[in-house]
């Protein structure tokens, strides 16, 4: 009710006070009638607001703050399809900080397994409840004419950037058992 108090008096339209309109479904709270000003676009358009029926607060009653949905950090190389495979990973980053590069190494893939029979390899997506991070410099090594290891790279532009990825690959290695080795 604040917020419609407060949009009401920073409009253009003059307000009238209507004691007489007090509605019973809002109990002590005196609504206004609204008459519309030459430049209003609303010209005596009144608003009806339903009535809300809270239920009174005990001490067995629970509670509930906003709902926070974890999203597992994962890779899939076909949206939709993560990847079992841990990657190996390597870190190269600018002196100045304001570019880097991660590239990932992963032995034997699953998407190999399943790639015939979900589709083809659309790029590198790393995905958390930050959002997605994606490329599509994406490579494979094939030894004896059978696929054995892809290589992926994510460029990293900014220092934003790289925060980014830094926070998606903390929540991926607690989630996968990585550490970092720094050479």
């Amino acid at each position: 009710m604040a917020a419609l108090r407060s949009l009401a008096l920073a409009s253009p339209i003059s307000h009238c006070w209507h004691p007489q309109s007090r509605s019973p479904s809002l109990s002590g709270i005196v609504t206004r009638a609204v008459h519309g000003s030459a430049q209003s676009p609303l010209n005596g358009q009144s608003v009806h607001m339903p009535r809300i029926r809270l239920s009174p607060v005990t001490r067995n009653s629970k509670v509930s703050g906003p709902i926070t949905m974890a999203v597992k950090p994962t890779i899939q190389f076909i949206q939709g399809t993560d990847e079992l495979t841990v990657p190996d990973v390597k870190l190269t980053k600018s002196r100045d900080g304001s570019n880097g590069v991660a590239v990932f190494s992963f032995s034997e893939p699953s998407v190999f397994d399943s790639s015939g029979e979900i589709g083809d390899i659309t790029g590198f997506y790393m995905i958390d409840e930050e959002g997605t991070l994606q490329s599509v410099d994406v490579s494979a090594k094939f030894v004896n004419g059978r696929p054995s290891r892809i290589e992926a790279k994510y460029i990293m532009r900014s220092p934003r950037e790289w925060d980014r990825f830094m926070r998606f690959m903390e929540r991926y290695a607690n989630q996968n058992g990585l550490q970092f080795v720094k050479k």
